[in-house]
């Protein structure tokens, strides 16, 4: 039953003489995007070193793609036949730039080295065997925190400076030959698998800076074929960890090869607040120019993965009883160090810098979309909780899942991982040019594994029966912008605040909805920014108190079955909702977080199958999500 919000619902058409709202992506009926795309834009293999220095030994590009495309596969570490229950629509192998391929192929003896002498292979292969021992005594730790010294966290502050991250240079001498062959390898895997229509390869690569341990990953994509992908050998944080360079070499690469390029950033929430600052990595003001490149080359970012939830946190929305979701506290470095959150760390508050940065300088760095990913080393893509097989491969069982960490509260676990997430995109056909075409028009949205239906639209043109209207997507971009869109007034319009038009249907084989919430962010007269959230549609017969609270479902979950009541919650949930704390003058953004019911976490699976309690480490239960990209209003 379709549940409808009872607050602030729009009750009749506005006057006919107000104007539609000045629509960024306009389309004729025929051209709307009306074809919802699964799948997952950060996948390693046994190509990346922590990769295969973790245990996976065999499960390569084409595994990945096997597995993403519905097909049984052997596990690189258990050797079990394990298959995913739902194919995706695309895929993307993000092996690591820095010496990808080389521990695998000095293991399997096709290394070729700067020095290939009978006595340097014996060095790198003691090499490799002391760097696996290392990780293996560290569970969760990765292979840059082998070679990076500790940092405090000093935002504002240069964290590269004095840092020499050259791994392959460092450690196995020039790898440049290698490298490339197993690039080229990679891609040849992609073309393979190809298959435009039914299944999308998409070209990619991990870019791994993480200097002093501030976490400043991107994942690289290019929608083009592998003739251009072969022109070039994907840019490392061994020859540059700022990310300007990054998109330096992006552009020439351009230049030269005529290959398109997005930069995705991932896991900001252990960035050490250098992720999204209001300065850039070398400490300087963010320019004009930089925020106008950065839009460029990074229009989404990943909300959510395995290494955590990345919207927001409890110490930085303290009024939002959601906050506190997947939060992990684990930074990348030898030595533990406590976790502080900052603002720059988390992309709720980082939309809220950039309409901040927006007022000073005219552009807005950190107006993206959002996507999910899984960051799964295993090369197995996997965010189902019932299905999931770890970060990394040795994670793959119950019994190693805790390894070495022992409940020990400073070292992250399997248990302490998330089984999460998936980028959606709404688009025209599955093939490389149309996924590629909505990440640029932020015409995407992210799960923490669910494949929950969401649309969201802005206008001032909607009314209630839209809600519920068959030709609902048509309806949206008739009158309004979709997610991803920007919402302008015009003076018609100044009398009346915009309306957002949303509808979220639950995962077919998954839990049902809890509610539909809209996260708004503002900067108010006196120059602060502000943030809010609204409950606009619910299930069931819940009412909203004068603080716009609704009281929380019952978690159903039962710790000893591994069950929760499948009727609880409601399949689907639309509504046409006006913000009734509109100001005209005021820049902001509105995204759209769905809630499911309470359902299993992988951690409890994991403990009734070893008939022990729930791990410390983690919850028995868990709300899944979906975030939409936001829409921005700005002022005429």
């Amino acid at each position: 039953m379709k549940q409808v919000a009872r607050n602030r619902v729009i009750a009749g058409c506005l006057s006919s003489g107000l104007a539609l709202a000045s629509i960024s992506f306009s389309a004729l009926a025929a051209d709307n995007p009306d074809r919802l795309l699964w799948g997952d834009t950060h996948v390693h293999t046994s190509y990346s070193f922590d990769a295969f220095l973790n245990q996976n030994h065999s499960a390569d590009p084409d595994t990945a793609y096997r597995w993403a495309k519905g097909q049984p596969v052997i596990h690189p570490y258990n050797r079990a036949r394990v298959q995913l229950s739902d194919p995706l629509d695309f895929l993307v192998v993000s092996d690591h730039a820095e010496l990808m391929g080389v521990i695998r192929a000095i293991d399997n003896g096709t290394a070729e080295l700067e020095d290939d002498s009978f006595w340097a292979g014996i060095e790198r292969r003691v090499k490799t065997f002391f760097l696996q021992d290392a990780i293996e005594k560290e569970a969760g730790r990765s292979f840059f925190s082998k070679l990076l010294p500790v940092a405090g966290q000093n935002p504002g502050e240069d964290p590269v400076q004095d840092t020499n991250n050259d791994i392959s240079n460092r450690t196995f001498g020039d790898s440049t030959v290698t490298e490339t062959k197993a690039w080229h390898e990679i891609v040849d895997a992609a073309e393979r698998h190809n298959d435009p229509g039914k299944f999308t390869s998409i070209m990619g690569w991990e870019w791994s800076s993480i200097p002093t341990g501030a976490n400043l990953h991107r994942v690289v994509i290019t929608p083009d074929d592998g003739i251009k992908a072969k022109q070039f050998l994907p840019y490392g944080s061994d020859q540059s960890q700022y990310p300007e360079d990054l998109w330096n070499w992006l552009e020439e690469t351009t230049e030269k090869t005529g290959a398109r390029f997005i930069s995705i950033p991932h896991n900001s929430n252990i960035s050490k607040g250098y992720m999204f600052a209001e300065t850039n990595l070398r400490g300087e003001a963010i320019t004009a120019d930089y925020a106008k490149r950065r839009m460029d080359y990074e229009p989404i970012v990943e909300m959510t993965q395995i290494k955590g939830d990345s919207e927001t946190h409890p110490s930085l929305s303290p009024n939002d009883e959601f906050a506190d979701f997947e939060t992990y506290k684990f930074y990348i470095q030898q030595e533990w160090s406590e976790y502080k959150p900052t603002e720059a760390d988390y992309v709720r508050s980082a939309l809220k810098t950039g309409l901040n940065l927006q007022n000073k300088i005219g552009v807005n760095p950190y107006k993206f979309g959002f996507i999910g990913s899984t960051d799964a080393h295993t090369g197995l893509s996997t965010a189902e909780e019932e299905n999931f097989w770890g970060k990394m491969a040795k994670d793959s069982t119950p019994e190693t899942k805790r390894t070495t960490a022992e409940l020990d509260s400073q070292q992250p676990s399997g248990w302490n991982m998330a089984a999460q997430g998936l980028a959606a995109v709404w688009a025209n056909d599955n093939n490389r040019e149309e996924i590629y075409s909505a990440f640029k028009r932020k015409e995407t949205y992210a799960t923490t594994g669910p494949r929950i239906s969401l649309r969201m639209f802005a206008s001032w043109g909607f009314d209630a029966a839209d809600a519920q209207a068959k030709d609902f997507a048509d309806i949206g971009y008739a009158k309004g912008v979709p997610m991803g869109g920007d919402l302008i007034a015009t003076s018609d319009e100044a009398a009346s605040a915009p309306m957002l038009l949303l509808r979220a249907v639950k995962d077919p084989k998954g839990a049902n909805l809890d509610r539909i919430q809209v996260v708004k962010g503002w900067v108010d007269s006196s120059g602060v920014s502000q943030e809010k959230v609204f409950n606009v549609a619910w299930s069931g017969e819940r009412n909203i108190d004068a603080q716009g609270q609704i009281s929380p479902l019952e978690n159903t979950v039962d710790v000893k079955s591994v069950t929760y009541d499948r009727n609880q919650g409601s399949a689907e949930l639309a509504v046409v909702w006006q913000d009734p704390e509109f100001d005209l003058s005021q820049r902001s953004f509105y995204y759209t977080r769905v809630l499911q019911v309470p359902t299993p976490r992988h951690s409890l699976y994991d403990a009734v199958a070893l008939d022990e309690d729930a791990p410390e480490e983690a919850p028995a239960s868990i709300q899944e999500r979906a975030y939409s990209s936001p829409i921005w209003y700005n002022p005429s």
